[in-house]
């Protein structure tokens, strides 16, 4: 019969099979995601490693069916609260962030302001529809978005219009219309 301390020991070594399979598997892709959001990959691996942390720490999450979804919607949360510190920060310095200074060659410029204008429009949307835009631009289908987020899988393409239409509305209430040339 195997004894109470065995048990433990068993049950810690498959916790850590599991999670070093799940790191392995995940970290690259999760790390990604975060680095779309915060557009710098060292702060991006730091996110990343967070979660990896906190999901360790929680082995109820680690041993649950919707784990990957859990990582996923933990990592674009915390890259989303990284992203409103830095609109923050910006604010608080009173850098006008559509108003940039003129770098060369022009369309990088254009194409970096671009990027941090989507940035703090997201930052600004709540939290929920900001989370369905970039899980699904993450490639995530719509039933791994529904798991992500704890939503029906029928309900997620509607609410995903919904945040495209709240996005664009604030989108063009701070900025005008987008300029596709």
């Amino acid at each position: 019969m195997e004894t109470l301390t065995e048990a433990i020991e068993d049950s810690s070594a498959d916790q850590q099979t599991s999670f070093e399979t799940v790191f392995h598997r995940h970290y690259e892709a999760v790390a990604r995601a975060i680095a779309r959001i915060v557009r710098d990959t060292a702060r991006a691996e730091e996110i990343a490693a967070e979660v990896f942390w906190k999901f360790w720490r929680n082995p109820t999450i680690a041993r649950s069916e919707y784990a990957v979804a859990w990582l996923y919607k933990t990592a674009i949360r915390k890259a989303l609260d990284d992203l409103k510190m830095e609109a923050r920060r910006l604010r608080r310095e009173s850098v006008q962030p559509n108003r940039l200074p003129a770098q060369t060659p022009e369309e990088a410029h254009a194409s970096s302001e671009e990027r941090l204008r989507v940035r703090l429009i997201l930052a600004g949307l709540p939290p929920k529809q900001a989370e369905l835009l970039l899980l699904r631009n993450s490639d995530l289908s719509y039933a791994e978005v529904a798991a992500a987020l704890g939503l029906n899988p029928a309900s997620v393409g509607t609410l995903i219009g919904r945040a495209q239409q709240a996005f664009r509305k604030e989108y063009v209430n701070h900025y005008g219309e987008p300029n596709y040339e």
